[in-house]
């Protein structure tokens, strides 16, 4: 992997990532760009003790342009992007509109491919790896500013959960605090480690569910399981079988493994409801452990986390998808009408192989 950063027009970063090491990345951003002024402030819930991202910028973002004026397809004669050179492998650049920026954090776009008609699951191997090694290598540099405390990898695909680009693409959000679904994580895993007298809890769900019923596919480093208590309709999760607690814990191996397993994974998710229908919107996270300081979590330090991937759609059946009503959006208590033996089982049967 070759790395090349340079900067926009308006100071942002841009960095490309390129398999051949002679590839050279010194095309000019010829947009006349202002410098960009952001609003993003992070306001602490009392009650809930929670914390929102407060925007209004983001009000003025791209909002599903025609495919020719795509800001993340590679720039071509006097049609200019956000990618100034005439191609890229894969490319990453400050989003400009962050819902997180300055002291607030740092919101960053991963363009998987110049391809604007592909998707992640149309990538090759080789180029899946890039990407992990793009995500590997944003989780390292990001982890070192001052105002970050976690690192959030993630990709939304598809108009019903909100995407706004068509181009294949990604975010990195890079957080000032813990997460809530973090936190709860791991207060839960010190929790299990006092009652338990030392036993991981990750380790301990991750054994019980190679013994069930709800394992979709396993390989030598990762194995992928829906569940016991899936929230989604379809919900998968990816962990590689020696716990790391984020993406730069992964041995080599486990790396030239993930984009065979990974790619199978989304490709059935593709043939979950049947040929014809339109390609499933979906949401990819990567969890990873917080680089912060975890005192409030007793007994737990960063290595008891496991790095684990969550793959899951809003779409319940063909032609239908599962909206937050107020069980789920009034108290946080989901309601799935997709026993999670069943979508394991639907998830096997689409094997591509």
């Amino acid at each position: 992997m070759k790395k090349t950063s340079t900067r926009l027009a308006d100071g942002r970063e841009l960095i490309y990532y390129d398999l051949r090491d002679d590839s050279v990345r010194d095309a000019m951003d010829r947009r006349p760009l202002d410098r960009t002024v952001t609003t993003s402030e992070v306001r602490r819930d009392p009650l809930l003790g929670d914390s929102v991202a407060i925007a209004s910028h983001r009000q003025g973002r791209t909002y599903h342009p025609p495919a020719d004026e795509c800001p993340l397809c590679p720039s071509q004669g006097d049609r200019l992007s956000e990618i100034p050179d005439s191609s890229y492998d894969v490319a990453v650049f400050e989003n400009r509109f962050p819902s997180l920026a300055g002291d607030s954090g740092r919101c960053e776009v991963v363009c998987f491919t110049s391809d604007h008609n592909a998707s992640f699951a149309s990538l090759t191997e080789e180029q899946v790896g890039l990407v992990l090694d793009a995500w590997t290598d944003r989780t390292s540099e990001l982890s070192h500013l001052p105002s970050v405390e976690q690192v959030f990898c993630f990709e939304n695909r598809g108009a019903e959960i909100g995407v706004t680009l068509g181009h294949p693409h990604g975010q990195i959000y890079a957080y000032p605090f813990t997460t809530p679904r973090t936190a709860l994580m791991l207060r839960s895993l010190a929790t299990h480690k006092e009652m338990t007298g030392g036993e991981n809890l990750f380790d301990a769900v991750l054994e019980r569910e190679l013994a069930e019923e709800r394992v979709v596919l396993e390989g030598e480093h990762w194995v992928a399981f829906v569940p016991y208590a899936a929230h989604w309709p379809y919900e998968v999760h990816l962990y590689p079988k020696r716990r790391v607690p984020d993406l730069l814990g992964l041995d080599a191996d486990a790396r030239t493994e993930f984009p065979k397993v990974y790619l199978e994974l989304l490709r059935r998710f593709d043939r979950i409801f049947g040929e014809g229908e339109p390609p499933t919107p979906y949401i990819a996270a990567w969890h990873q452990a917080p680089f912060g300081q975890l005192e409030e979590f007793e007994g737990v330090n960063r290595d008891d986390f496991a790095l684990h991937l969550e793959l899951f759609t809003i779409r319940r059946t063909s032609g239908k998808l599962k909206f937050l009503a107020g069980s789920e959006s009034g108290m946080n208590v989901f309601i799935n009408d997709v026993p999670p033996e069943r979508a394991a089982e639907r998830l096997r049967e689409v094997a591509s192989s």
